[in-house]
């Protein structure tokens, strides 16, 4: 079963962007190869875009499509995930807009979270189900070695950089209203946005390392001081804010070492549940690039 409709099948990549709004492709990009793939899960938000940054293989994708055209909650994560797995890619660089709920996170600052509240209400958040059951270790939602990497590369493109932040996602697409902002800063998190999850749980099924790069917008609904949230305001201080970003993502991913030393690389090897003997070799087969490492396709034959 082919789920790659016009990719060649040596195309590989070690390490993915996604872009989020207003970050809709990577400049530096060079050796550049346009990709189109099907998963099981659908179509992603777009065409891969596979090249070369810094010396290394790397794949962008823009979460919400070329346009901005993909709402938060109709995102193919699954798809998107599953996809650059299946390209190989070991660490998810993500760029994601937000609102921020601390005074000191002032917009066009950038933020690397560390945590995460889950506000999101009935997106699928797992690839497993389907006769397989998986429970994954989530007490660390982003890479911290990752995490590492990306905030020195923000701190070397010039940014203001804020570390040990917990970000809030809610379902949108609305922004949130002022009393929910408040119940938010009471929990003394960071910074709100609508997109970091289920993404950084699936990478962390898919054992992909998985950091985000968060551009702070606007000061959400909650301080009196400052215009009310709004799209255009969003927009307008994410352009100022993008070509940092990229610099950003480039320093970060010129500075990957060579191999992994976290738990995100075995994510799955304590977490699955049912034996190998008594998986559907249908889900076998949906789940290869995520799972063949632990039970192949026809091993119950």
């Amino acid at each position: 079963m082919n789920h790659m409709s016009t990719a060649s099948s040596t195309a590989t990549a070690q390490v993915a962007v996604i872009g989020g709004s207003g970050f809709y492709e990577m400049d530096g990009l060079t050796d550049i190869e346009e990709l189109r793939l099907e998963t099981p899960f659908g179509s992603p938000s777009d065409t891969i875009v596979l090249g070369t940054l810094e010396g290394v293989r790397a794949a962008f994708l823009p979460r919400h499509g070329v346009g901005h055209r993909i709402l938060p909650s109709e995102l193919p994560a699954h798809a998107n995930i599953w996809a650059l797995k299946q390209l190989g890619v070991e660490r998810i660089l993500a760029v994601s807009a937000v609102g921020s709920l601390r005074e000191e996170i002032a917009p066009l600052h950038l933020v690397v979270p560390d945590q995460l509240i889950d506000r999101t209400r009935g997106r699928p958040s797992s690839f497993f189900g389907g006769g397989l059951v998986a429970h994954i270790a989530f007490d660390e939602p982003f890479c911290p070695s990752l995490g590492g990497l990306l905030a020195e590369g923000a701190r070397s493109a010039g940014a203001t950089v804020h570390r040990e932040q917990t970000y809030v996602v809610i379902e949108g697409p609305a922004f949130s209203t002022r009393a929910e902002s408040h119940l938010y800063r009471s929990w003394d998190a960071g910074v709100i946005g609508m997109t970091a999850l289920p993404e950084a749980r699936l990478a962390r099924e898919a054992e992909i390392c998985y950091a985000m790069l968060a551009l702070v917008t606007d000061y959400d609904t909650w301080h009196d001081s400052y215009d009310t949230v709004s799209a255009d305001l969003v927009i307008g201080n994410l352009k100022r804010n993008v070509e940092t970003a990229k610099r950003a993502v480039a320093a970060a991913v010129a500075a990957l070492p060579s191999t992994r030393d976290c738990r995100c690389s075995s994510a799955l090897a304590q977490a699955l549940v049912t034996p190998a003997e008594l998986v559907p070799e249908e889900t076998k087969r949906k789940l290869a690039p995520i799972i063949d490492r632990y039970m192949a396709v026809g091993a119950a034959d």
